[in-house]
């Protein structure tokens, strides 16, 4: 069981979901992936709930309106250096910054910024919380996917911002790999025309022993597929799922020898 502390820079850390009911969230996806809640009261929302796998933290969930930034969504953490430096780069890149960096309590400094096509991405500066305890196994972050209008403004901006190389994991197949140093940080897939509109954004994908039955049980417990499972690129099994409140996540088996990394 990977057990995380510290997170490199460039590397996805945490996950969190800001939805328009937190209650029903929490049902949902503690049903879902056996998760347990834990109720944080904060400063800036009446409550931060944390969520827990084997007694550690793997994603966070908490109540927000609709206002500027859509609607229920998730949201990706990529650590940083530091996140003022970060942000900058971004705004150099061609990207915005919607949320210029701020102190979250002790725990680390934020920004968020949106790239050249859309996609929004949180920036983390760690303190007290590195981010999630557990990550690329069964019930926990397993992998972070950009869906987006323009691959090639996405592959300058995320390789000038996080120093990301990119390359296609087979012939053939048109998703494309983030990787450093070796390693593989995220993947980058474009936005087909039959889709219709979507938005660009990262899509979180949350590991499973039983992509199917997880479907099936998302169902049952008032979400809908976006997407039916199906082998993905020969790395594993894949859906598209969208939580009661219409946040879209994945839900993914790995085959062992592909299992991807959360960063």
């Amino acid at each position: 069981m990977p057990l995380i502390d510290t997170y490199p820079p460039g590397t996805f850390c945490w996950a969190e979901l800001g939805t328009s009911d937190a209650s029903a969230a929490t049902r949902f996806y503690t049903a879902l992936f056996g998760w347990s809640a834990e109720g944080r009261p904060t400063g800036s929302v009446a409550v931060y709930t944390v969520l827990h796998s084997l007694g550690r933290s793997v994603a966070a969930l908490y109540r927000r309106d609709a206002g500027p930034h859509g609607p229920p969504h998730w949201l990706s953490y990529i650590a940083v250096t530091s996140a003022g430096a970060a942000a900058e780069r971004a705004r150099g890149l061609g990207g915005a910054v919607l949320m210029e960096p701020f102190d979250v309590l002790d725990v680390g400094r934020m920004a968020m910024v949106q790239d050249p096509s859309g996609a929004v991405v949180a920036l983390w500066e760690a303190r007290c919380h590195a981010g999630a305890g557990v990550s690329g196994e069964p019930n926990s972050i397993c992998w972070h996917e950009l869906l987006t209008t323009d691959p090639a403004r996405a592959q300058a901006f995320y390789g000038g911002l996080f120093d990301w190389d990119t390359h296609a994991p087979q012939p053939g197949v048109e998703r494309t790999l983030f990787s450093a140093a070796g390693a593989p940080r995220g993947g980058m897939a474009a936005i087909a025309p039959a889709w219709g509109v979507v938005q660009p954004h990262w899509l979180v994908h949350i590991g499973v022993r039983d992509c199917d039955g997880a479907t099936a049980l998302a169902q049952s417990l008032g979400g809908t597929v976006r997407k039916p499972p199906a082998d993905a690129d020969g790395v594993g099994r894949r859906a598209v799922l969208a939580d009661p409140e219409g946040a879209v996540f994945a839900v993914a088996t790995p085959l062992p020898a592909a299992r991807p990394v959360a960063g």
